[in-house]
């Protein structure tokens, strides 16, 4: 069986990996995969209630919380685990960034005057009287300890999660926080107890000295400063949504079942059966796959295809799930029902695709996997060094040890990612490029290929009149009208955009009578005493009407990629109007953008491959791949995976399993909800330019990152060795205090280096 659980408390790659050790470390289960992304896991088991128990038990040992997903809320009896509860966590990530923000706050609260109490002196800062003097060395020490306390107290997570790290071997980089703090609480205390027989000896002097090496700021600011990195890094992850419930929306929640006696009655679509007759009339949705049997319906099959043009369906014709019939009415048997539908197919690729992609190993966190036990070694290496070199001086060796955790606490190197992340994604919003993960906008900085969905995204989705071309000897205005009052009549989306295309040139429209659609064929109607024909050139043929040199035109309007639709009246041609879904008008130039990245350019799409060759001519994209419909789609993704990173553009519900397969799926604002759910970044503006945008935002970003990881590492490999008192013969030395100064200062530089991504704007090679 497979259980999915929502996991608390991770907040980097080692988490996600010491989350998945306990768990495939439980006896009945299988498998463990967490997403960090999702903040999830999914685990293959026995189907053991107590085994659900035993992982919840377990991953809390660990240090992080492992709650079992399911609909709704309740509780599951474990008859050796107790009760282990399930909730459904929608925004697990918000509740973290909430929880870390109310730590952040109570640190800040106390650290402020902790920090001036402690460092002030070195700057002059005027201080109360009950704090000057040795005699009130007691006095600075106690408001110290009970300033720092607080901090502790909402940061003991660090020390929970670092210690257990310890003792199991796997050591992370709240080990290190945790062992840098510690150091200077247990040797502050240690001060405090020196201070108090000081002063009951009446040594003022001795008293002095011991206070000035209390180090409960140097903790305090370690704390702190490493919650306001996991702050920023919550508020950079993003919310993750539901896509699959946005997909299962689709589905119509009841059928119309046609009874033996032919009586129609409403039923819910759960209880259809293979082989039941349906009626779908004008506007319903078809509410399972089948196989129309009776009358005759034109359906829009955009949301699972992307084809805008709707496609009329008559006897013998396979209709779909969740597609619309926007006209006629129609009687069909049920063929492929419930998990079996084609829909179901493809919310079983979402949640596939959403579940396999792999959580991004942040820099900051492959570097940690070595530097914190190399921190950790060196420290006691200079602990051992120092007393055998000052003669067994415990104080000496220990300020020296503590300057090596203190100043090697990674602040900087954590604050490094997050915070260039933060800005970069703010900065994407005040350009209209919503980015929901900061996985997403790493991943996108080496993107190799960008796959454009057709209809849409490069296209505006929907049928317009692009060509009126009225035969030899006819009138245009003629030929609008006729069209126009033939169309009327109709429900068809090309009808529309004609009717559109007339009302906009107020136009008039002559009267029909008579009117009926010829499935296959168009439409026909009486006016003004003669026959009124409106269709395909089959029809024309049928009918005897001569084509001309318009049936040569209308070849070359169709290899462009348009529909032309002729007209005639009483016997004789009147002309031709042709339909296409247009390329928007920055689409070429979004292109040659991407492309002058160094990305290579895909466009896929479930149309024929003449309309799409069309296409490809216009806008000058790479390759084409026509004809696929959603599970095509999501096999080409992982097809062109192989060859490198792959984002994906798109904005139908057909795109939804592609744009969650993609290590980057980019959703056209004005798009369906499913795709917007299922996609990593949403482009506001509806503009294909701003993809371009993306990748120049993510490679900018990443560069700020390498550039705050590169201080951070340098400032460590230059100040370890002092801290460690490798100069001290040179009178270069670091004492506890400064260290915790220094490692401030390279978060503050780190910090302030990333805000310079505020100032970013996308360049264009082309110029816009």
């Amino acid at each position: 069986m497979k259980q999915t659980f929502d996991v608390t408390g991770m907040t980097c790659a080692a988490c996600s990996t010491r989350v998945e050790q306990v768990t495939s470390n439980v006896p009945g289960v299988e498998k463990a995969v967490v997403n960090l992304l999702k903040n999830s896991m999914d685990v293959t088991y026995d189907g053991s209630p107590e085994t659900i128990a035993a992982i919840s038990a377990e991953v809390d040992k660990a240090g992080y919380g492992a709650i079992p997903r399911v609909e709704g809320a309740g509780v599951v009896a474990a008859s050796a685990g107790g009760q282990v509860p399930q909730v459904r966590a929608e925004n697990v990530a918000a509740k973290e960034a909430k929880s870390v923000r109310m730590r952040l706050i109570v640190s800040f609260i106390f650290c402020i005057p902790l920090f001036y109490i402690d460092m002030g002196h070195m700057w002059g800062w005027p201080l109360p009287s009950c704090f000057l003097g040795a005699e009130n060395a007691m006095t600075m020490g106690l408001t110290q300890l009970f300033l720092t306390i607080p901090i502790v107290f909402v940061n003991f997570k660090f020390f929970r999660n670092g210690f257990k790290g310890l003792v199991h071997r796997s050591p992370n980089m709240d080990t290190l926080v945790a062992l840098g703090a510690t150091a200077s609480l247990v040797y502050s205390i240690a001060q405090l107890y020196l201070i108090g027989v000081a002063l009951g000896t009446g040594n003022h002097e001795a008293a002095h000295m011991a206070v000035m090496d209390l180090y409960f700021e140097g903790a305090g600011m370690i704390l702190t400063l490493i919650t306001l990195g996991k702050y920023f890094e919550a508020r950079s992850k993003g919310r993750t949504t539901d896509a699959i419930t946005a997909l299962m929306d689709l589905a119509p929640k009841t059928a119309t079942l046609v009874a033996a006696g032919g009586e129609e009655k409403d039923v819910p679509v759960e209880q259809v059966q293979p082989g039941d007759v349906l009626a779908v009339r004008a506007g319903q949705g078809v509410p399972v796959d089948g196989v129309v049997v009776e009358g005759f319906g034109v359906v829009d099959e955009s949301a699972l295809t992307g084809e805008s043009v709707p496609v009329e369906k008559q006897v013998g014709s396979e209709v779909t799930g969740a597609t619309v019939n926007t006209a006629g009415y129609f009687k069909m048997r049920a063929v492929r029902v419930g998990k079996d539908t084609a829909l179901a197919h493809i919310i079983e690729l979402v949640d596939d695709a959403t579940s396999s992609k792999a959580p991004i190993q942040r820099l900051a966190d492959r570097i940690s996997a070595v530097f914190v036990p190399v921190v950790i070694c060196i420290a006691v290496v200079v602990f051992a060094i120092w007393l055998i070199v000052s003669g067994m001086d415990l104080s000496k060796a220990v300020v020296h040890a503590i300057a090596v955790l203190v100043i090697s606490c990674p602040c900087a190197l954590g604050l490094a990612t997050p915070t260039a992340i933060m800005v970069g994604t703010g900065r994407g919003a005040a350009q209209g490029i919503l980015i929901k993960s900061a996985e997403a906008l790493e991943n996108a900085h080496d993107i190799a290929t960008v796959v454009l969905d057709k209809t849409g995204t490069i296209t505006n989705g929907s049928p317009e009149v692009t060509d009126v071309i009225a035969a030899d000897g006819v009138d245009q205005g003629d030929l609008l009208m006729l069209a126009y009052g033939l169309e009327k009549k109709s429900e068809h989306p090309l009808a529309r955009a004609i009717c559109e295309y007339a009302a906009e040139r107020e136009s008039d429209q002559l009267p029909v009578k008579d009117f009926r659609q010829v499935p296959g064929r168009g439409l026909t109607g009486v006016t003004e005493g003669a026959e009124a024909l409106g269709g395909n050139a089959e029809m024309m043929n049928e009918a005897g009407i001569e084509l001309g040199a318009l049936s040569g035109r209308a070849e070359q309007l169709a290899f462009e990629g348009k529909t032309p639709l002729f007209f005639a009246w009483g016997g004789q041609l009147l002309g031709l109007i042709a339909i296409a879904d247009q390329v928007k008008p920055t689409s070429a130039s979004a292109i040659r953008e991407i492309e002058a990245l160094g990305v290579r350019t895909v466009m896929l799409t479930g149309d024929n491959e003449r309309t799409a060759a069309a296409i490809q001519q216009l806008v000058g994209v790479d390759d084409v791949v026509a004809g696929v419909l959603p599970d095509g789609k999501d096999a080409e993704i992982q097809r062109l995976g192989q060859k490198g990173k792959v984002a994906m553009v798109g904005d139908g519900v057909n795109d939804a399993p592609a744009l969650a397969r993609a290590d980057v799926g980019i959703a056209i604002g004005a798009g369906t909800d499913v795709a917007i759910e299922s996609a990593d970044m949403i482009l506001v503006r509806n503009d294909l330019l701003d993809v371009a945008a993306a990748i120049q935002l993510s490679r900018a970003t990443m560069r700020n990152i390498k550039q705050n990881l590169f201080w951070a590492m340098i400032y460590n490999v230059i100040c370890i060795p002092i801290a460690a008192g490798v100069f001290s013969s040179f009178g270069l030395t670091l004492t506890p205090d400064i260290a915790a100064a220094a490692m401030s200062l390279s978060s503050i530089f780190v910090v302030t280096n990333a805000l310079r991504l505020r100032a970013w704007k996308p360049k264009w090679s082309t110029g816009h």
